[in-house]
């Protein structure tokens, strides 16, 4: 399942451009053209990021930031403010003392953006693997000791196979491209370094290491990438 960005800003030709682009990026996107009601799509579509125009009618995207990180709803959705007018310094600091997560300053390059956007991700699902045990078909990972138990016995893993089974059972059911698992586990640009043959040896040394069934799960779907569950 595709990651998705819920964008906020007042005009049309803006919202148009990201999610054309952010599409192509391969996210799902829905967006709003007010922050009251990016508001409720934050609460109702379950985005995993926000992206918000500073410079709103009536609820700014300053605003909106602010009540995102005080409901206990969505205290944890990632917040990036964009702006093409509020730039000062004192704007910035405005925006990350109310909770953004980053502040993009229009206009902006849309592949310098993306990128940033999937770092934020990145360190949200970071923090997610650092602070839950995670526990599927029989595997349970615990991510602050760096700990694998398969059916109750221990497993020997290296650094890189525990990052990439914690990704993939962190999201079961998701497929995640090879250019995605590069970046997330093993921090390579894909526009450097995409050999599919990297994860291809972490997923078949996982595979032995969980044995025939549970190996199973880690399913390649051909073309597009791998996930964890049938």
């Amino acid at each position: 399942m595709a990651q998705k960005i819920l964008v906020v800003d007042d005009d049309p030709a803006i919202v148009k451009l990201l999610v054309r682009h952010l599409g192509a990026a391969g996210f799902s996107v829905v967006y709003a053209d007010n922050g009251s009601e990016g508001l409720i799509l934050a609460r109702e579509s379950k985005p995993d990021l926000m992206l918000v125009d500073a410079e709103m009618p009536g609820l700014d995207g300053h605003a909106v930031c602010r009540v995102i990180k005080k409901q206990e709803e969505t205290k944890n959705l990632p917040v990036v403010i964009m702006s093409g007018k509020l730039v000062e310094e004192k704007d910035i600091l405005s925006g990350f003392e109310g909770g953004a997560d980053d502040y993009v300053v229009k206009p902006f390059s849309l592949p310098v953006l993306t990128a940033r956007l999937r770092a934020v991700l990145r360190r949200y699902e970071a923090v997610v693997k650092s602070e839950t045990k995670l526990k599927q078909a029989g595997i349970e990972l615990d991510a602050s000791g760096r700990t694998v138990k398969v059916n109750g016995k221990s497993a020997e893993l290296t650094r890189k196979e525990f990052d990439l089974l914690a990704t993939l059972v962190a999201h079961p059911g998701r497929v995640m491209s090879v250019n995605y698992l590069l970046e997330t586990v093993w921090g390579y640009d894909p526009a450097d370094y995409n050999d599919p043959g990297t994860v291809e040896v972490h997923v078949s040394h996982l595979r032995k290491k969980l044995g025939p069934k549970l190996g199973k799960l880690i399913v390649n779907v051909l073309g597009h990438g791998y996930k964890f569950g049938a």
